[in-house]
C-alpha cells in the first residue's frame, strides 16, 4: 500500500483509499431505495434496530476516545458526541420505532446480527487497546461516510417521510460541524506521527469503511445467523 508524504493530510489519503468503497455504498440498493422510496420497510426496520444496538457500542468507543484524548477540549468533545449517540440519534430511532409499532423491549431484546456483532467487536477492541490516534481512525467512517451519504441523498430527496427524516439528519448543518471538527482533529493528530502510526490509522479506517458497506447489506438482506 503506497502512502503519500506526511505533508498530505491523512484524511485526504484516507478518502482516496475508500473512494471505491464509497461508490459501492451509493450504488447499494438499500441506499438507492431511500431516495426512490422503494426500500422495503422491513429492511429499514431491521437496519434501524441493529443501528440502535450498534450506537450503544459506538458511544462506548467515543467515550474511550475521550479517555485517551490529550487535552480537555477533546475530552469534552468526544464525551458530548458519545452523549449525542445515546440521546439525539436515539430520539430519531425511537420516532421510527413508534412508526414500526415496536416497544423499547422489542428493540433491546433483539440479538445483534453477525455483521453488527463483528463491527462493534472490532470497534471496541481498537478503542480499548490502541492509542488515541488509532481510536480516531476506527470511529471516523461512521461520522464521515454518513455525512457524505446524507449530502448525496439530500439532492434527490425521498417521497417517504421516514426515509427523508433519516436523510435530513445526516445532511444537517449540525452533523456537518461535528464531522468537520473530527476531521480537523485527525489531520492535526497525524502530523507528528510516524509512517507506521499513519499506516495503522489507514488500516482501521479502511476496515470500518468496509463494515459500513456491510452494515447496509446486512439491513437490506435482514441478515440472520446461519446456524
Amino acid at each position: 500500500m503506497t502512502q503519500k508524504s506526511n505533508k498530505t493530510k491523512i484524511t485526504t489519503i484516507m478518502w482516496d483509499h475508500i473512494t471505491p468503497i464509497f461508490d459501492k455504498i451509493l450504488a447499494h440498493p438499500f441506499i438507492k431505495g431511500l431516495t426512490t422510496g422503494d426500500l422495503d420497510r422491513t429492511s429499514f426496520q431491521f437496519y434501524t434496530v441493529q443501528d440502535a444496538l450498534y450506537l450503544k457500542d459506538y458511544a462506548r468507543a467515543l467515550s474511550m476516545a475521550a479517555v485517551k484524548a490529550p487535552d480537555e477540549e477533546k475530552i469534552i468533545l468526544f464525551n458530548e458526541h458519545s452523549m449525542g449517540c445515546l440521546i439525539e440519534e436515539r430520539a430519531m430511532q425511537e420516532h421510527f420505532f413508534k412508526g414500526f409499532g415496536m416497544a423499547p423491549e422489542d428493540v433491546w431484546s433483539t440479538p445483534m446480527a453477525p455483521t453488527c456483532q463483528a463491527y462493534t467487536s472490532y470497534l471496541l477492541s481498537v478503542a480499548y487497546a490502541r492509542p488515541f490516534h488509532e481510536v480516531l481512525a476506527v470511529v471516523l467512517p461512521c461520522y464521515w461516510i454518513y455525512w457524505e451519504v446524507g449530502k448525496a441523498l439530500t439532492e434527490k430527496g425521498s417521497p417517504d417521510d421516514m426515509y427523508q427524516k433519516w436523510i435530513d439528519t445526516y445532511a444537517s448543518d449540525e452533523f456537518a460541524v461535528s464531522v468537520e471538527t473530527v476531521l480537523e482533529i485527525i489531520d492535526h493528530a497525524a502530523l507528528s506521527l510516524t509512517d507506521t502510526d499513519r499506516s495503522h490509522m489507514l488500516h482501521h479506517f479502511i476496515t470500518t469503511s468496509r463494515y459500513e458497506w456491510m452494515f447496509w447489506e446486512m439491513g437490506y438482506k435482514k441478515e440472520q445467523w446461519p446456524v
